[in-house]
């Protein structure tokens, strides 16, 4: 070791020690992260998970552990941890302002996992929304689910339109649905087939 210092100026020696800290770091993060990765495969594999659900943990995670990785980093090139936390504090707040002016867009997100992961209802059945006992909802087949809303084909008789109902109202609402082809008349409330 001192055969090394007396090679290498005194300057850079603490930026080696400096550069072999940050690298230590990064690999330590790298190895934490794909730990961590395994074993949420590992975890998908053994229960039956959805990959649906396993994507953005371990997406967050790597980001979590990345961002931590970033600020030791930062922290050993000698940035002020009150510097840190100012700006971290300033970004939250900022997010929180964000978070709440896009929630309805977020919360329809979240419904379109939720889904797409418990299934409720998938494209071809026939699904209403109620409203209230005496008040019928909206009623029509399944034609297409993606992030924001789902698309129904009402009913013929309800007049054949197109709707577009956002996926948050699925969860907020009292659902019936028919599987398959299975509709219920309207008039007699027995099942029949559709033709």
């Amino acid at each position: 070791m001192e055969e090394l210092r007396s090679l290498l100026p005194g300057q850079w020696m603490d930026a080696f020690w400096l550069g072999l800290q940050i690298l230590l770091i990064l690999i330590a993060a790298f190895i934490l992260q794909r730990v961590i990765a395994r074993g949420l495969s590992r975890l998908g594999n053994r229960y039956p998970l959805p990959a649906e659900l396993l994507v953005p943990v371990r997406g967050g995670l790597r980001w979590l552990i990345m961002g931590s990785a970033l600020l030791f980093v930062l922290e050993r090139m000698g940035v002020s941890a009150t510097v840190l936390w100012t700006a971290l504090s300033g970004f939250v707040a900022v997010a929180a302002v964000a978070f709440f002016a896009i929630w309805s867009v977020l919360s329809n997100l979240l419904c379109a996992v939720l889904i797409f992961t418990v299934g409720p209802f998938r494209i071809g059945d026939v699904v209403e929304l109620v409203d209230t006992l005496d008040k019928p909802g909206v009623k029509g087949r399944v034609i297409a689910i993606n992030l924001l809303y789902t698309t129904l084909m009402e009913t013929p008789e309800a007049g054949g339109a197109l709707v577009q109902v956002p996926n948050s109202q699925f969860f907020q609402k009292a659902v019936r649905r028919w599987r398959g082809t299975e509709v219920v008349a309207v008039s007699k409330g027995e099942p029949v087939e559709a033709d």
